[in-house]
């Protein structure tokens, strides 16, 4: 007859417990350490889109109100319009220009044709894409403030709750984002010094 003591049956739930006890210590850190890096990947990507390139390349940033130019570009599209000069302005370029020469309203629509004014003068015609009716007046190359460069669904909501402080918010979201960044890097290289100086062993 076999025997078994009682210390042979009360270690083996002890061993089973260590184990996932072992188990869920080492996923847990893992999954934290992934959605770190997943979170500063998109704030860096965010931070890439709305502020570095629009400074390195002198583009203006814009947010879509109305829905003239849906459903491609709907109200609440963050545009991103980098300058172009006016003659390398072609059919089917978006573009944003001045409602009136001189003056802060812009509208940004689709080039639909090219001509010249009475005077000879350059000039385009414009539409948006969800308008039945070409815009009224043509746009001549002094209202134009740039070529659309890219665009970003719904990000112009955050940027339209900013209002007129953009432009001084900006950078500082970019050394919010800069800062973030630096501190995820550091805090993920010593939890991995920490991590290979305290190896866990197996009991």
């Amino acid at each position: 007859m076999s025997v078994i003591s009682h210390s042979a049956i009360d270690h083996a739930p002890r061993n089973d417990e260590a184990a996932a006890e072992q188990s869920r210590g080492g996923v847990l850190p893992l999954l934290g350490r992934a959605l770190s890096y997943v979170l500063l990947l998109t704030v860096a990507m965010a931070a890439l889109a709305m502020i570095v390139i629009p400074l390195a390349t002198g583009s203006q940033t814009y947010s879509v109100l109305t829905s003239s130019m849906a459903p491609k570009y709907a109200p609440g599209t963050f545009l991103v319009v980098k300058p172009t000069p006016f003659e390398a302005l072609r059919v089917g370029d978006v573009i944003t220009y001045q409602i009136e020469s001189g003056k802060p309203g812009v509208i940004s629509h689709r080039i639909i044709s090219i001509g010249a004014s009475q005077s000879g003068e350059r000039e385009v015609r414009t539409q948006g894409d969800n308008n039945s009716l070409p815009d009224p007046n043509p746009v001549l190359g002094v209202q134009v403030k740039g070529k659309l460069f890219y665009a970003i669904p719904w990000v112009g909501f955050i940027a339209n709750s900013v209002g007129q402080e953009r432009d001084s918010i900006i950078p500082i979201l970019a050394a919010v984002f800069i800062g973030f960044g630096a501190l995820s890097m550091v805090r993920g290289a010593l939890e991995k010094k920490r991590s290979g100086r305290n190896p866990r062993h197996s009991q």
